[in-house]
């Protein structure tokens, strides 16, 4: 069940391409989670992938986070992000403190915060553009909204796409999750 969503929604980490995915596991609300997400972290974990529940109560669908930690470590000391999410009341930018800060406020606000783009790669100016412009007046949107670099980020969503179809396709024929995982 879960090898689907991981490639339908993760095939661009999975692939070394994106830092990370995010996606609701519909099928499985009150689901054993952690046994099965224990599973997939000890299956892809050599190759440098790792999974988090950002969600996990009995009344929503899970939602799953999986991501490459080295690229979220590096994406988190990006130019301008720690000084944004400490702003936000993020007490480290050291991943795991992060991210149970980030899940932490995902239950707490019952919706996406608007910095979750920072965890999934997205560029520091595309999430505030986002926030000051209110979701609109965007340049270009794909994977996200696009306030700035627009054909560099269109060719990137390409990219992307291309790597769902192509894993999406090999999956069909046979292929594991742990065999279409570039290892880090």
């Amino acid at each position: 069940m879960l090898e689907h969503y991981l490639i339908f929604h993760c095939s661009p980490t999975l692939a070394g391409l994106k830092t990370a995915n995010l996606f609701s596991l519909s099928s499985c609300p009150g689901c054993a989670l952690e046994p099965l997400l224990n599973e997939w972290e000890n299956r892809l974990s050599s190759k440098g992938v790792a999974l988090c529940p950002l969600r996990r109560n009995d009344h929503a669908s899970p939602l799953v986070y999986v991501y490459r930690p080295s690229k979220l470590a590096r994406d988190l000391k990006r130019p301008g992000v720690s000084e944004f999410l400490l702003s936000l009341g993020y007490p480290s930018t050291h991943p795991e403190q992060a991210l149970k800060h980030l899940a932490s406020r995902i239950e707490a606000i019952q919706s996406f915060p608007h910095e979750i783009g920072l965890f999934l790669g997205y560029p520091l100016a595309d999430v505030d553009g986002f926030i000051e412009n209110s979701g609109k007046n965007y340049r270009c949107l794909g994977y996200w909204k696009v306030y700035e670099n627009e054909t560099q980020t269109e060719r990137l969503f390409t990219l992307f796409t291309k790597c769902r179809r192509i894993y999406l396709k090999q999956y069909g024929q046979g292929k594991t999750v742990e065999q279409l995982t570039v290892a880090a």
